[in-house]
Order: C-alpha cells, then sequence, then structure tokens
C-alpha cells in the first residue's frame, strides 16, 4: 500500500500522540518499523516536503547526496570507530540501514581511510614452535555480536592453546583492555597460575 504525503504526516502524528509505544502502534496500523523511520528521517530532515514521493533516480539503490554527508560528519565525530562499527552505529542510533560497504566507499572516496600495508605470508604446515604442555600459551578472543533490543555485546573468552580449552570468559558490554585483564585473571583465578602465560591475541 502507497501513502500519500497527508496519510505519511497523519501517521507521524498518532505515533507521536500515542500511548502505547511505537512498535505497538505501527503494528495496529500495519505499518512497517523500518518504513515508518524511513519517513520519520525524511520529515526530520525536511520537514513536510520530505514526506512527498519524489521521481526515482536512475539507480534505484543509490545513496543520496545529504545522506553521504551525514555519513561523513558521523565519521569526523567518531574517527576512533571502524566502517562496520559506524555502520552498526548509524543503524542502532539513527534508526536507518546502511552497509558497511557504502560506509566505506563514502569514507574511502572523501580520503578519510588510508590503504593499509599488508604482508604477505604463505602459511607453514606447522608452527615454528608449537605449544608442548597445558598452560604455556593462552589465546585471547573478543566475539561480538547484537542481541535485538539490548544491543551490542562481546565475548572476552581466554583459551589454553594446547588443550583447546576454554578456561574462563565473561560477556562485556565494552571491548577494552580491562575486559581482558579481567578475563585473564578469571584465568589465573580459576588455574591457580601464578604468572601470565604468553597471551596470543586471537
Amino acid at each position: 500500500m502507497h501513502y500519500n504525503q497527508r496519510e505519511k504526516m497523519e501517521v507521524i502524528r498518532i505515533v507521536e500522540e500515542s500511548e502505547i509505544g511505537v512498535v505497538r502502534t505501527l503494528r495496529e496500523l500495519g505499518i512497517h518499523p523500518s518504513v515508518y523511520y524511513k519517513w520519520y528521517n525524511k520529515y526530520l530532515q525536511e520537514g513536510y516536503d520530505g514526506l512527498a514521493r519524489k521521481k526515482r533516480n536512475q539507480f534505484w539503490n543509490q545513496i543520496p547526496p545529504w545522506e553521504k554527508q551525514r555519513v561523513v560528519e558521523y565519521a569526523l565525530e567518531r574517527p576512533d570507530l571502524s566502517p562496520r562499527e559506524l555502520a552498526c552505529l548509524i543503524t542502532d542510533k539513527y534508526h536507518y540501514f546502511i552497509s558497511e560497504s557504502s560506509v566505506y566507499r563514502i569514507l574511502k572516496k572523501r580520503g578519510l581511510i588510508t590503504s593499509p600495508a599488508f604482508i604477505l605470508m604463505s602459511a607453514s604446515e606447522r608452527f615454528k614452535d608449537p605449544t608442548r604442555k597445558v598452560n604455556q600459551l593462552w589465546q585471547t578472543d573478543f566475539t561480538y555480536f547484537k542481541i535485538v533490543g539490548w544491543g551490542w555485546y562481546y565475548l572476552s573468552t581466554i583459551m589454553d592453546d594446547y588443550s583447546r580449552y576454554i578456561i574462563s570468559w565473561e560477556l562485556c558490554k565494552t571491548m577494552k583492555a580491562y575486559d581482558v585483564e579481567r578475563s585473564v585473571q578469571m584465568a589465573l583465578d580459576k588455574t591457580g597460575t601464578e604468572h601470565h602465560p604468553e597471551q596470543n591475541a586471537g
């Protein structure tokens, strides 16, 4: 079903004045949240005129210039974020989807991403110095995933390289150095190891 400019404005008004929440209100109206937020973002950016149907560009999936500019502004505000993290931030905080590859292309074109120096190494059949006993080498790793309605979480793990046993793990809200230190300390307490084995970030 296609909504005209007046109908979109009426939906926005109903949602803003609703006392039962956005998701439930949209469910009652039969409108998907992603469709509503697309209208709402247009309304915030361009006012009532932004709700009017516009002629399609030659390329239906082309990102509009104003949206590209917003991506650049977000990137300048948060230079510490990677294109993947920036895309997630835009989706979570500003309620519209943009892919990691699109963010990368936009920033690359503006000269905000430099090409890394790559060193090509061929893999050998076995490790140069393989571990020979338990607790000789531990590996640390973070796995991150998004829980709908909660946000991003990070699973910190400490694994023994020789046995491949997960010694300790913790679900964290950040991926900071102190999160790793806390996980390592848990592993030390569990194994009774007095000294830190050599750590290898996985």
